[in-house]
């Protein structure tokens, strides 16, 4: 399959060519063949024509709990420890196998529409949103969430490490899996060695959540001595390739080095974070020390959207609040982080750029808006001023997902029925205890 996205306003974030417009992007078994300012040699099995559009690489959303879709709106204006430990932990043990599926195929739509082409998700039944992972076309890096406090903890241990022998590669390369601690605090020094181990053995990463909350360094300095990014180091948890330390909101000058120096993918959140008061991460002291940072958007219950272009922004200004200087995390730094930062945390080396033998996950946005004129920085405009509902056609591996606004692979009114129908009868009791 060879295509062509022809006479666009192509923003690579490629150092070496950074912006061509018009631009010509050329594509073969789902890899970028060429890119170029003038028209290449065909034939074509496809042109996508892309004049009055601006290309730029698929988002990444570097961490999220896409089944939580399903909690949108259920518990909000709350602080984090009640939020889990009231709401979302006790009405989480009554969604099913099936909820997650459909819940996870009502965020895979929200993300691929608003031009997010790989996530990274850490929750419960994961093999069904590996399977809506599958049918959507999407990419993702997957993980079960193991919390050591349920009396199910070493199963679903076993579990998620079947899943991982099963599924890490699957869809063409399209999914990879992770485990999934879901925090220190959560997880139990035994459990968390285990999970080590058995990441180490399988050849595969971490993803967990690290310092969101000052109650939360406290916490792990009064049970182990140290702060968690030191107590995760001490554990040898660092020692793996890739992990994925969701939020770092809480850390000190040492364990930004750590992290720097271990090249841990950093998902910064800064919706939720917001939302939950966690704090203002040090983000451009973790860049600053040449740390890999994405962003992400945590899940849909303490967002409540799964929007990464919002997220974008959100991060190029609370950069700005927190250094108090306008030139804090400018519009490019922060749309890499968007992209290519959150493909190389997640140790997706080639994702993230428009650039020959990268991955061709590309979005097309529609440039004829009024909030998108005039074109005096098209950067400046997809971070500042662009918005979910400008992106017009996305492709995965080279395979086109979202066509005008289309969603091609999904039956979206169906999703977005069975998803209502799963959360409100989960929200109002109608099932039963599973967990």
């Amino acid at each position: 399959m060879r295509l062509l996205i022809k006479d666009a306003s192509v923003v690579t974030l490629d150092p070496a060519r950074p912006l061509l417009a018009p631009g010509y992007v050329s594509v073969q078994d789902g890899r970028i063949e060429a890119v170029s300012d003038q028209p290449p040699v065909g034939p074509w099995d496809e042109v996508i024509e892309g004049k009055g559009q601006i290309l730029m690489p698929g988002l990444v959303n570097a961490h999220t709990h896409v089944a939580m879709t399903l909690l949108r709106g259920y518990a909000d204006d709350m602080e984090l420890m009640p939020w889990l430990q009231t709401k979302i932990w006790p009405i989480e043990a009554r969604i099913g196998d099936e909820d997650v599926y459909w819940g996870s195929l009502l965020g895979i739509a929200e993300m691929l529409l608003g031009g997010v082409t790989t996530f990274c998700d850490m929750y419960y039944a994961f093999h069904r949103t590996a399977a809506a992972v599958e049918e959507s076309g999407m990419r993702a890096v997957l993980s079960g969430v193991l919390l050591g406090f349920l009396n199910s903890a070493q199963a679903d241990l076993e579990a998620a490490c079947r899943f991982a022998r099963e599924w890490h590669g699957a869809a063409g390369g399209r999914i990879s899996a992770m485990l999934g601690p879901h925090a220190a605090y959560t997880c139990p020094d035994p459990l968390l060695r285990q999970v080590i181990s058995a990441a180490r053995e399988l050849g595969i990463g971490l993803h967990i959540h690290v310092s969101e909350t000052e109650q939360e360094v406290e916490a792990s300095e009064q049970s182990t001595g140290l702060p968690p990014v030191l107590h995760l180091e001490r554990l040898g948890a660092f020692e793996l390739h890739p992990v994925l330390a969701a939020h770092c909101v809480h850390v000190s000058p040492q364990e930004i080095e750590v992290l720097a120096r271990h090249q841990v993918g950093i998902a910064h959140n800064p919706g939720s974070n917001m939302k939950l008061a966690s704090g203002l991460a040090p983000v451009c002291e973790l860049l600053a020390r040449g740390a890999r940072v994405g962003i992400g958007t945590d899940g849909a219950a303490s967002n409540n959207n799964l929007d990464v272009l919002e997220e974008v922004r959100l991060a190029a200004l609370l950069a700005k609040v927190r250094e108090a200087d306008p030139t804090a995390l400018p519009a490019h730094q922060a749309l890499y982080l968007g992209t290519r930062g959150g493909a190389l945390a997640l140790g997706l080396e080639d994702v993230g750029l428009i650039a020959p033998g990268f991955r061709a996950d590309l979005v097309l946005l529609e440039a004829r808006q009024p909030h998108l004129v005039p074109p005096h920085n098209l950067v400046s405009h997809l971070v500042y001023a662009a918005r979910a509902g400008d992106v017009r056609t996305v492709l995965v591996d080279g395979r086109v997902v979202v066509r005008d606004r289309e969603l091609l692979t999904l039956d979206l009114p169906r999703v977005m029925a069975e998803a209502t129908r799963r959360g409100q009868e989960i929200v109002a009791g109608r099932r039963p205890r599973r967990r």
